[in-house]
């Protein structure tokens, strides 16, 4: 069994989805979209599709002329009843993709910061291993409406809508729970001026944020992402 990867940025390692791919022995076959790949136009063989965030908005087709062919990509998976995880990024393609409106240029949400589930979570195959929440990784500023037939999973502070599903299995994400500490750490390292402009002293925050809330979120990301690939079919 193989997943369909869209890499819309550079450095989006997998995280926890790849780890619980890896875990479940199914491959993950990444298009690099942002530097050229064609994004495919069906599904073919794989059983999955995974978009991943970036730092474009879900808007910029002058800019990255691939977001249309992913949202695209996207409808075909859930047509065919493939499940689909859209993360950052790949949540706002998803709400695009199904007539959601993409809301551009708010307030940055970044570092662990809680995500509180809904009450139509306790039953969903994906969120309800998050239990009453979860202190989970945030990196973004744009987000969107839900579109028309979601079921609103997840909230935060800042951001309402930070989690749905579309029929059985189309899950988007505005957390990355894929995150976890090692990933939070590269992040953090790698991007550290573009941090510093809007979260001014994370560079020394990070340890101490990290000790309080890596552990929990770790497990979390993991949880969701194990529920995520157990949604998958031969």
């Amino acid at each position: 069994m193989q997943v369909l990867v869209i890499e819309n940025y550079p450095e989006t390692p997998l995280g926890q989805v790849g780890r619980a791919l890896d875990e479940a022995g199914i491959a993950a076959r990444v298009v690099s979209a942002h530097a050229g790949a064609p994004v495919p136009e069906s599904p073919g063989e794989h059983a999955g599709l995974v978009v991943f965030g970036g730092a474009q908005d879900a808007l910029d087709d002058a800019g990255y002329p691939f977001l249309p062919k992913v949202c695209d990509l996207i409808r075909a998976f859930h047509a065919a009843d493939r499940p689909v995880l859209g993360i950052c990024l790949g949540a706002q393609l998803i709400a695009r993709a199904f007539g959601g409106t993409n809301i551009l240029g708010r307030p940055v949400e970044f570092g662990w910061r809680p995500v509180t589930p809904t009450p139509a979570a306790v039953d969903d195959p994906l969120f309800s291993v998050l239990g009453d929440g979860a202190p989970l990784f945030h990196w973004h500023s744009d987000t969107f409406t839900l579109p028309e037939g979601a079921l609103h999973l997840a909230a935060s502070a800042m951001t309402e809508n930070q989690g749905f599903r579309l029929g059985r299995a189309t899950y988007a994400t505005q957390f990355h729970f894929e995150t976890g500490l090692a990933e939070a750490r590269f992040w953090s390292e790698r991007f550290a001026d573009l941090i510093a402009e809007h979260t001014p002293a994370w560079a020394d925050r990070f340890e101490g944020e990290a000790r309080i809330h890596a552990p929990a979120s770790d497990v979390a990301g993991a949880a969701l992402a194990r529920a995520w690939v157990g949604l998958l079919r031969p």
